[in-house]
C-alpha cells in the first residue's frame, strides 16, 4: 500500500483468539504502538471482536482471522508480531507473509526467548515485548467506557456460561446468589451467548426471577461491553466477560477453577475479587466436570463477596 509516493509499513500481529485472549495482550498492543507510531498496526483477530479491537486505540486495521488458517494479506508485511502462541503453525502462517522481521518466542527461524510456563498472561506478552527492545506495561489494560448505553441498565450481572466445562460453576448455585442479591434490593440480570439462554433461563427460574431479567442471546459484543462498563458488579467464572471487567475497572466476583488467578486472574489493585479454593484444584482445562477448585467456592462466600464490593455502591430498590 501506498499514501502518495510514501510506501506505507505494516505490523502485523496475530492473536486469533477470544475476548479474554485479547484484552490480556492490551497491554503489548500498545507497547507496539508506542514503539512503531510510523507503522500502520494490522491485528489478526476474529472479526466479531472489532468493536473492542479499536476501543485499544492501538490498531489501525483488523484482518479477519479463524483460528490458524492462512490470512488473506496480499500487502507488504514489514514486522510480524506473535502474540497468538510458541508456534510452530502460528509461526508459519506469520513466515507465509515474507516479513522483514520478526517479533516472537524462540521457533524455527525465530529469535527470541523461551516460552515461560505459569506467566501472567498480560506479563507473558509484555515480556516477549522487552526482550526484543519493546517496552510494554502491563498495567496497562484500561479501555475508555462507552458513551452510548443505549438504556442498558446499571445492574449487577450475572453471567453464568463458559467455554469449557472445568470453569463452568453449577446452575444452581449461581442461582442462589442471584436470588440472594434481588432480594438484598439490587438489580440483577443474567446475561450469556445465544447458546447458553437456556443455561440463563434455568438460573433466573431456579432464582424465581422473570425473563425480563435474562439478556442473555439479546446483547451483541458491543451492548454486552456497555452493560458490563456500567454495571455495578459482574458475577461470572473465568471466561471473557471476566476480562471486560477488568478493562472497565467495573467491580467483579471471579469465580476461577483449573487456572489460577495469578495467571488469568484480575490485575492487582483492582475491585476485584477471584474465589478459588486453590488446595483442591485438578488443573485440566478441557475436563468433563468442573475443577474441584472451582466447586470448593460455596454460594455464602460468592454472596458475601459481592455483598462486599457493593458495599460503596449506594443501594437502591429496583423494579422489573
Amino acid at each position: 500500500m501506498r499514501t502518495g509516493t510514501r510506501r506505507v509499513r505494516h505490523l502485523v500481529v496475530l492473536r486469533a483468539l477470544g475476548i479474554g485472549d485479547l484484552l490480556a495482550s492490551v497491554p503489548a498492543l500498545r507497547g507496539l504502538r508506542e514503539a512503531y507510531p510510523d507503522h500502520r498496526v494490522v491485528l489478526a483477530t476474529s472479526p466479531t471482536l472489532e468493536p473492542l479491537v479499536y476501543r485499544t486505540g492501538a490498531v489501525d486495521e483488523v484482518l479477519p482471522a479463524h483460528g490458524l488458517r492462512v490470512l488473506d494479506w496480499r500487502d507488504s508485511a514489514d514486522i510480524v508480531v506473535n502474540l497468538h502462541d510458541r508456534g510452530p503453525q502460528s509461526a508459519r502462517i506469520l513466515d507465509a507473509l515474507r516479513p522483514g522481521h520478526r517479533i516472537g518466542h524462540r521457533a524455527p527461524g525465530w529469535d527470541g526467548p523461551e516460552w515461560e510456563s505459569a506467566v501472567p498472561e498480560r506479563e507473558r506478552w509484555c515480556r516477549l515485548l522487552a526482550a526484543h527492545g519493546v517496552p510494554a506495561d502491563p498495567t496497562d489494560l484500561r479501555l475508555d467506557r462507552p458513551r452510548r448505553t443505549g438504556g442498558l441498565p446499571r445492574a449487577v450481572v450475572i453471567h453464568p456460561g463458559a467455554p469449557q466445562a472445568s470453569k463452568r460453576w453449577p446452575v444452581e448455585r449461581f442461582a442462589k446468589v442471584a436470588r440472594s442479591l434481588h432480594d438484598s434490593g439490587h438489580r440483577v440480570v443474567i446475561t450469556g451467548s445465544s447458546s447458553e439462554l437456556p443455561l440463563a433461563m434455568k438460573v433466573a427460574g431456579l432464582a424465581g426471577l422473570s425473563m425480563r431479567h435474562v439478556l442473555a442471546g439479546r446483547t451483541d459484543l458491543a451492548a454486552l461491553t456497555a452493560l458490563i462498563a456500567r454495571a455495578r458488579l459482574l458475577v461470572c467464572g473465568d471466561t471473557g466477560v471476566a476480562h471486560l471487567s477488568y478493562a472497565f475497572g467495573t467491580p467483579s466476583v471471579v469465580l476461577l477453577g483449573p487456572t489460577p488467578a495469578r495467571e488469568w486472574g484480575p490485575p492487582p489493585g483492582g475491585p476485584h475479587l477471584a474465589l478459588s479454593a486453590d488446595r483442591l484444584r485438578r488443573g485440566e482445562v478441557f475436563a468433563d466436570t468442573p475443577d474441584p477448585a472451582l466447586l470448593g467456592v460455596g454460594t455464602d462466600w460468592v454472596a458475601a463477596s459481592a455483598r462486599r464490593l457493593l458495599t460503596d455502591t449506594p443501594r437502591r430498590t429496583f423494579a422489573m
